[in-house]
């Protein structure tokens, strides 16, 4: 899937353009709105000069130790004329109140949405409420929307399938897809017809099984535009399992209610919840090592201490700072974890033949 963003000047006023999400959000509440969301990390990344709407906020006076996907969130905000954006501030980014009141001061309103820390279900329920209050709708229309997301939720959870079953699909397009699914595309009739054409098509491809290391990859999608491909292209390595991409798919959505979908994606939350779900996919789908991506300047950067303490396979730690293409340092560690993983992968099975 080649989706990209094509930019359109916003009209001034309520109702009109699209509302920015800085990362995914009960999307149901903008639908039923009759709103187009727009996922502001996927409209960064898919731009044709990622970098140059960082440097646009470096300009206006961001310090260089800030998260680049923050500065580059401000920098296709103000480039496109968002006039509006749900904003996360609990559950995501730190820097987002910051990045919230950098562009406030330029005009833009910024609507907040929080999840508790503790799942609290009350909790989550009001803030879902406050937002469904601001865009004008009730239950029962965000309630129909959410069931009128379940197709396109279980093609990608499909597409997931032929990946790590079948290997029909590669790591880079079903990442793809899932991180699409924070909004659709801006237009779920045409994401779903989109989606069902390619996983229709991805079915008549060989089915294989293979002999490469399989790759599980945690935390949150990295900045570099190039990451999948180096390790799976030019390494040889089969990334079966994108952790934070396929909890934007909510894959398990059409198996409960909304407000219990949102409660059990564990992104916003403690990290003891993603370490569960990592532990459960990674053992299903056979990894034999962990990727744990962290951002430069992230406070999650703490939680790779946790992930290497309790995951119980082989981890390498990757830090990325602006978009571009993986750089030569970073190849060159890849390259070295993969070697270690397969010498232990021999080992073991040297040690428990089949």
């Amino acid at each position: 899937m080649n989706r990209s963003y094509s930019p359109t000047p916003l009209a001034s006023g309520e109702g009109n353009g699209p509302v920015g999400l800085t990362t995914t959000i009960p999307v149901e509440v903008l639908l039923a709105a009759g709103r187009t969301p727009l996922d502001l990390n996927n409209a960064l990344i898919t731009a044709p000069d990622p970098c140059a709407l960082v440097a646009r906020a470096e300009r206006d006076g961001y310090p260089a130790n800030v998260c680049g996907w923050i500065k580059g969130i401000y920098g296709v905000v103000l480039e496109h004329g968002i006039r509006q954006i749900v904003a996360v501030t609990q559950g995501d980014c730190s820097q987002t109140h910051a990045m919230a009141e950098t562009l406030q001061a330029e005009g833009v309103e910024v609507i907040p949405f929080a999840y508790p820390f503790d799942r609290d279900r009350g909790l989550l329920r009001a803030q879902i409420e406050r937002l469904m209050e601001r865009f004008g709708v009730g239950w029962g229309e965000v309630e129909q929307q959410y069931e009128v997301l379940h197709p396109a939720r279980r093609t990608v959870a499909e597409i997931d399938e032929l990946n790590w079953r079948s290997r029909q699909v590669t790591g880079a397009e079903t990442h793809r897809w899932q991180v699409s699914c924070s909004d659709f595309g801006g237009d779920p009739t045409q994401f779903l017809a989109d989606a069902q054409a390619f996983a229709d098509e991805a079915r008549t491809r060989p089915a294989t099984n293979g002999d490469g290391i399989r790759l599980g990859l945690a935390g949150v999608p990295p900045i570099y535009g190039d990451f999948f491909e180096v390790l799976e292209e030019d390494l040889g390595a089969r990334i079966v399992h994108v952790e934070v991409p396929r909890q934007f798919s909510l894959p398990w959505a059409p198996e409960t209610d909304l407000v219990t979908c949102y409660q059990r994606y564990t992104y916003p939350y403690d990290i003891f919840g993603r370490l569960e779900d990592l532990k459960a996919e990674c053992a299903r789908r056979q990894v034999d090592g962990l990727i744990h991506y962290a951002q430069s300047f992230c406070f999650r950067q703490i939680e790779d201490l946790l992930i290497k303490r309790e995951m119980p396979l082989p981890v390498l730690t990757l830090e990325g700072d602006r978009p571009g293409p993986v750089d030569a340092r970073t190849r060159i560690r890849m390259e070295a974890f993969l070697e270690s993983v397969d010498a232990r992968r021999s080992g073991a099975a040297r040690r428990d033949p089949v």
